[in-house]
């Protein structure tokens, strides 16, 4: 498993070239300068303009800037200087990176919990009315934009029914607060990002978890456990649970991106100061090394998810490591 996790590793290299490749392609062809957006309307002499460009370096040629970044960062750990906020990108990060990690921890934890019941629930009552709703309600939920159900959280839950704050990581003044009423205040800020963020996600999670805990109890061992006296319980959360997992493991690693993906909307719409909103910022401000720092990130997160995925797929299912260590010989 650890070779096998490394050979992971080395083809996610220019995985990840690649994408850095594209991404300031993409925002290097967008109209404008950072200068322009940064300075406005305010008239500035023609000398202040070109020696601010050279300060920033973007009086360099694209290319040339774009290598400067790749070798500093690969070499030194640097990841520049954001133009639009005048600050060392590695210090935006530092500060965005937790509240990211916190918010998508929460929707995966939603996302795993609400999918693994909904599953078992639709499966233990197959072709039933509460079978055939839950089913239909988490498509539905599924298929409606996450910016959509961000406005639509906020204005029921936050505007009609303030039951929950409809922005922000805290409230005012929490500064001064205990750490136990600090994290209950983090708490009651996340449940509506993080449900918006989870919550939809977890249909094609039950979907899946639930076609494949029917196809297991049509297994022979299925029939094997309930000879032996095994009871309908046991037989569900036990032998055919274990099986129908497999396929969601797979489904697990790629709901990763999604959820990574989905932040940065879900910051934007909840005013949450993540990695997402930082990168729509900079994107806004045509902000090369922080679009492109974010966009590092948020990469080698996604592509450390899809590898824990497969480890566990191969934990979960011995066929799976037999045909690993058989390959590698």
């Amino acid at each position: 498993m650890i070779a096998f996790a490394l050979k992971r590793l080395l083809f996610a290299i220019p995985v990840l070239l690649g994408v850095l490749t594209l991404t300031f392609l993409l925002v290097e062809s967008a109209p404008g300068s950072p200068i322009d957006l940064w300075i406005g309307d305010r008239p500035v002499p023609v000398e202040v303009r070109e020696r601010i460009e050279e300060a920033y370096g973007l009086d360099r040629p694209a290319a040339e800037r774009y290598l400067h970044w790749l070798g500093a960062v690969t070499l030194h750990g640097e990841w520049g200087w954001s133009v639009s906020r005048s600050r060392p990108v590695a210090r935006l990060l530092a500060g965005a990176l937790p509240a990211t990690i916190v918010l998508a921890a929460a929707a995966l934890a939603l996302h795993v919990a609400a999918g693994l019941a909904l599953g078992i629930f639709c499966a233990a009552r197959r072709g039933r009315l509460a079978d055939w709703t839950v089913s239909t309600g988490g498509l539905v939920l599924y298929s409606m934009p996450t910016f959509w159900m961000g406005l639509m959280a906020i204005l029921f839950l936050a505007y009609k029914l303030p039951l929950f704050p409809p922005s922000s990581l805290h409230s005012v003044g929490a500064e001064t607060w205990s750490l136990w009423r600090r994290a209950l205040d983090l708490a009651w800020h996340l449940v509506l990002p993080a449900s918006v963020l989870g919550l939809a996600s977890s249909a094609s999670l039950a979907r899946l978890l639930r076609a494949g805990i029917l196809e297991s109890l049509a297994e022979d061992f299925i029939r094997a456990a309930r000879a032996r006296g095994a009871g309908g319980v046991r037989v569900l959360a036990v032998h055919a649970l274990r099986n129908g997992l497999l396929p969601s493991i797979s489904v697990l690693g790629l709901s990763i991106p999604l959820l990574v993906s989905g932040s940065l909307v879900t910051e934007v719409v909840f005013a949450w100061p993540g990695m997402g909103r930082l990168a729509y910022e900079a994107i806004l401000a045509k902000d090369v090394p922080v679009v492109l720092a974010a966009t590092a990130l948020s990469s080698t997160l996604v592509v450390l998810g899809n590898l824990a995925a497969d480890l566990a797929l191969g934990m979960a299912d011995p066929r799976i490591r037999l045909r690993a260590s058989g390959a590698q010989r």
